[in-house]
C-alpha cells in the first residue's frame, strides 16, 4: 500500500515538474506554445543582441525544418565569401580566330559563371560586346558550357517532376549556365473577340518555345481565366495555355520552369544572336566540359552586385537564386546540391555558439534541412556583429508593414514596424511555418528571434493566418517591455 502511494506521489511530482519545466520554457512565447497542445513541434528563442539576455525560449535546442529560413544561411555564407559588391561574370570564349571579314572560325562558347540573375537583357549586352569585338558570323557551333554545375540532380519531388512537366517557377532546375531563373516566360495578350489570344515570348522576337494556344479572346469586361503548364516530349518543351482573356485586358505574363535550363539558354541565345545579325552556322550544343585552356575571351558581361541578388533572393524567397548561390560556393566541376549543403554546414559550424546543422540545400526546398532556434539566433548574432556585412544582410529581410509578401502584414502596429524577418513555408511532407529575423525594442535596442513550427502526419494544416498572429503577440510583448 505504501509503495503504491509512493509511486502515485512520485508520478504526481514528475507531472508537476514537467508542467513547471514546460511553463518555464514557454516564458515569452506563451501564445506560440498553444500550438504545442495541438501536436506541433516548436523551437523558439528571442534575445537582446547587446546583452545576450534571453527574452523567450521554447525548446530552443530542438532541431526542426526551417524551410526557406535556410536562405539566411546562404545569404550569410555568400556575403562572408565574396562581400556585397561581388559580381558573377558570363563570357564568350573561343579557340578559333576571327578573320578580317568578321567570321569566327571555330565554336563560340558561352561559359556560364553561375550568375543567379542572368537574364536575356544581359545576353543582349554580351552579344553587343561580341559584335564590338568584330564578330559577325560563327562558322562553328554555339556551345553552352555548364562545366561548373549542371544538370544538377533533383532531390525533391517538385524538382523531379519539373523534368517532365512544369506547373510553376519556384521549382526550377539548376545550371551554372541558366538564364531567366531557369524558367520560360510568355506573354498572353487579347486578340479579336472570338479569336485566339496572341502569345509571344518575353525574351525573343520570334518565340523559340513551342506554344499550344487554347486561349480565347472574350468581350471586354469578361472574366480573365488562364491555365498554363510546360510539358516535355522527344521534341523538347511546349507551353500549353488555355482559358480566356477579355479584349480590354492588359497582357499577362506566364512563367513556367524549363525542363533543361542549359538547353533553354542555348535556344534563347541562338535566337538572340541571329536576331542581332550574328549568324551561327551549326546550331547549338550543351557541354559539361570547361572551355579549353587555350580559349581566349571575346566578350564578357558582369551581373548585378551580390547585395542586389540577396535583396531579390530573400525578399521574394527565390529558390532558384538561393540554390544557385549555394552551388557557387562549391569548388570544382560538376558539383551537386549535397556538395553545396556541405559548404553551408561548414560555414554554420564556424559560427560562435551555433551547434550542429543539417543543410541539404541553400533554399530550404529540401525537407531534410534541420536547425534549432538557438542555432538560427547564433547566425543572426554573428551577422549583427559584422559591421561591414550586416547592413546588406538585414536589407534583404521584410518589414511587415511594407514588405512585398502581403501575408506577413498581420499583428500589432508594433510588430509591423519594429521587426525585420524572413519566413519559411512548406506544406509537404508536413506543415512548416518558420520565421526568423531582428527586432528593435521601444528603447532602440536590437534583438534577434527564431520560431520554427513543424507539423506531423497527425497534426492539422496550419496557415500563416493562424500562426503569425501568435508569434506577433509574443514578440510585441517583448518589444514593448524593453
Amino acid at each position: 500500500m505504501r509503495q503504491a502511494l509512493y509511486r502515485g506521489f512520485l508520478a504526481s511530482c514528475l507531472v508537476s515538474l514537467s508542467t513547471l519545466s514546460l511553463a518555464a520554457q514557454a516564458a515569452g512565447f506563451d501564445h506560440v506554445a498553444q500550438l504545442a497542445d495541438k501536436g506541433f513541434a516548436i523551437s523558439a528563442q528571442a534575445r537582446l543582441l547587446g546583452s545576450g539576455e534571453v527574452l523567450g525560449a521554447l525548446d530552443p535546442d530542438r532541431a526542426l525544418s526551417p524551410a526557406s529560413v535556410t536562405k539566411l544561411y546562404t545569404a550569410a555564407a555568400a556575403l562572408d565569401r565574396w562581400g556585397p559588391q561581388h559580381r558573377f561574370t558570363t563570357r564568350f570564349v573561343s579557340v578559333g580566330s576571327v578573320d578580317p571579314g568578321g567570321t569566327l572560325h571555330g565554336d563560340l562558347v558561352l561559359e556560364g559563371g553561375g550568375d543567379p540573375a542572368l537574364t536575356s537583357e544581359e545576353l543582349w549586352r554580351l552579344i553587343q560586346k561580341l559584335r564590338e569585338s568584330g564578330v559577325k558570323r560563327v562558322d562553328g557551333q554555339l556551345v553552352i558550357s555548364q562545366w561548373r554545375f549542371g544538370p544538377v540532380r533533383c532531390t525533391t519531388t517538385d524538382r523531379c517532376e519539373t523534368r517532365t512537366r512544369g506547373t510553376n517557377a519556384y521549382s526550377a532546375l539548376l545550371s551554372s549556365a541558366a538564364i531567366n531563373y531557369g524558367s520560360w516566360c510568355a506573354t498572353v495578350a487579347p486578340g479579336s473577340v472570338g479569336q485566339p489570344a496572341r502569345i509571344t515570348s518575353c525574351d525573343t522576337v520570334t518565340p523559340t518555345l513551342r506554344v499550344d494556344n487554347q486561349v480565347r479572346t472574350v468581350a471586354a469586361n469578361g472574366s480573365l481565366s488562364l491555365s498554363a503548364a510546360r510539358v516535355t516530349d522527344s521534341q523538347g518543351d511546349t507551353l500549353k495555355v488555355s482559358g480566356q482573356i477579355p479584349a480590354d485586358s492588359f497582357p499577362q505574363a506566364i512563367y513556367k520552369a524549363s525542363s533543361d535550363p542549359a538547353d533553354q539558354t542555348g535556344q534563347t541565345l541562338l535566337a538572340l544572336l541571329q536576331q542581332s545579325g550574328v549568324a551561327v552556322g551549326r546550331g547549338y550544343a550543351v557541354s559539361q566540359q570547361p572551355p579549353p585552356v587555350t580559349a581566349t575571351q571575346l566578350a564578357a558581361v558582369e551581373g548585378k552586385p551580390l547585395q542586389e541578388l540577396l535583396l531579390r533572393t530573400l525578399n521574394y524567397s527565390n529558390n532558384f537564386m538561393a540554390d544557385t548561390l549555394a552551388m557557387d560556393l562549391t569548388v570544382g566541376s560538376q558539383q551537386q546540391l549535397a556538395d553545396a549543403g556541405e559548404m553551408l554546414e561548414r560555414f554554420a559550424a564556424g559560427l560562435p555558439g551555433h551547434g550542429p546543422a543539417t543543410l541539404k540545400s541553400g533554399s530550404g526546398l529540401t525537407p531534410g534541412n534541420r536547425v534549432s532556434a538557438r542555432s538560427v539566433d547564433a547566425l543572426l548574432a554573428a551577422m549583427y556583429a559584422n559591421a561591414s556585412l550586416f547592413p546588406t544582410f538585414v536589407a534583404g529581410m521584410q518589414v511587415p508593414t511594407n514588405g512585398p509578401m502581403h501575408f506577413i502584414r498581420r499583428g500589432s502596429e508594433v510588430f509591423q514596424d519594429h521587426v525585420m524577418l524572413k519566413t519559411g513555408t512548406l506544406n509537404e511532407p508536413v506543415t512548416v511555418r518558420a520565421i526568423a529575423g531582428y527586432f528593435r525594442t521601444r528603447e532602440g535596442r536590437w534583438g534577434s528571434f527564431a520560431v520554427l513550427i513543424n507539423g506531423t502526419a497527425s497534426t492539422p494544416y496550419l496557415s500563416w493566418r493562424e500562426s503569425l498572429p501568435l508569434i506577433a503577440e509574443d514578440l510585441t510583448a517583448m518589444i514593448e517591455s524593453h
